[in-house]
């Protein structure tokens, strides 16, 4: 491996973070503008800027032959969305999570990760079904949007007219859109640097291409979600960290996934392994949401670092897989016998618990009531 190689890597993922960096302040400046609420700007603005980085090197190395990298990077970054950049935002302060996400977007995300794998049963992702993923995310991005401009706009209105001859909501959306360009751009360059070094880091270690997206480029690419998720998190803003991360994992799928079929001439090829494996997991992962979400609507810091340790193990298998490692067996035996057991059983308390907590907080206020 060329350290030119690492250096094209390097300065690739530099670009590219930062021009989805100048992406994402430009789409929130445009949204608030626009009069949208702070929950939707980060499951729609935020979480389609801060996937930027994820649909351009899909493009590019879909451009470049290598498309078992946009589905690996896809899957990974789902993946790693959830496990890290949740958990690192729950130990950097405990996460509130709105009833919206809970009862709307979690389950959409479910469903989504569900029709991948069935999309996916043939060994490919074609253009047709590039096309009904668009479409389902343009109606998701409708549905939205669309409420929350209703609830916003008389807001919009008044701050508008407490200064008379300005247009605050024109200058503003006007201001976004040199950041919004800027950031296009350095994301289109930096997608190329960053795909050209991975593909020969692939090579020179040997191993799939398709490991390369799960880890080196997923987490590469979800480096804005990260960093936007951490700093909403300590901020105070835990709607925007926690809409960011699952509309980020429901766009990497319908418009990610989707655009790059469409623009793949032969569709993306979904290897065994990921059909048996990495998609699986991916949708594990986001079924875990729902049930630890319910816990009060709050994600707690010993449960964000049950989604770090998960992600570590789901790595420690990556490496050891691709390795041909001795202790493959040994280590699968450990994860189905012990660690899988434990987390289901888990995951179970804690949808009772938290069912039944709901249940007597829905009693509490009739009990209590006088006037009732």
């Amino acid at each position: 491996m060329a350290l030119e190689d690492l250096l094209v890597f390097g300065v690739g993922l530099v670009v590219l973070v930062g021009g989805a960096e100048l992406l994402v302040r430009g789409t929130a400046k445009l949204g608030s503008a626009l009069g949208i609420a702070p929950l939707v700007i980060g499951l729609t603005i935020v979480a389609w800027g801060t996937s930027a980085p994820e649909l351009a090197v899909n493009l590019q190395s879909t451009a470049q032959g290598v498309p078992r990298v946009a589905l690996g990077n896809v899957v990974g970054s789902n993946i790693f969305n959830v496990l890290v950049i949740l958990g690192l935002s729950a130990l950097a302060a405990p996460l509130v999570v709105a009833r919206q996400i809970v009862r709307r977007d979690v389950p959409i995300m479910i469903a989504v990760s569900i029709l991948l794998l069935l999309l996916a049963l043939d060994g490919e992702i074609s253009r047709i079904e590039g096309l009904i993923l668009l479409v389902i995310m343009a109606g998701y991005t409708a549905w939205s949007i669309r409420p929350a401009r209703g609830s916003a706009g008389s807001n919009g209105h008044e701050a508008a007219e407490t200064v008379p001859g300005r247009n605050p909501i024109g200058r503003a959306a006007l201001a976004s859109v040199p950041l919004i360009l800027l950031g296009l751009g350095l994301l289109a360059l930096g997608a190329g640097w960053l795909v050209a070094g991975a593909v020969a880091i692939a090579e020179a270690l040997e191993v799939s291409k398709l490991v390369v997206g799960l880890t080196i480029v997923a987490a590469g690419t979800s480096l804005p979600e990260a960093a936007t998720s951490v700093v909403a998190s300590l901020r105070g803003e835990r709607d925007l960290a926690v809409g960011n991360v699952v509309g980020s994992n429901i766009f990497n799928i319908l418009a990610v996934l989707g655009l790059t079929a469409c623009f793949a001439p032969s569709g993306i090829p979904v290897p065994l392994a990921a059909l048996h494996f990495d998609i699986p997991v991916m949708i594990a992962v986001a079924v875990a949401c729902l049930p630890i979400s319910l816990t009060g609507c709050r994600i707690s810091k010993w449960e964000g670092a049950f989604f770090l340790a998960y992600y570590l193990a789901f790595i420690t298998y990556i490496v050891l897989d691709a390795a041909q490692h001795e202790a493959m067996l040994a280590y699968l035996s450990v994860m189905k016998w012990f660690v899988v057991p434990i987390t289901v059983t888990t995951l179970l308390v804690i949808s009772v618990s938290a069912f039944r907590e709901q249940q007597l907080r829905a009693r509490e206020p009739r009990s209590h009531d006088p006037e009732t």
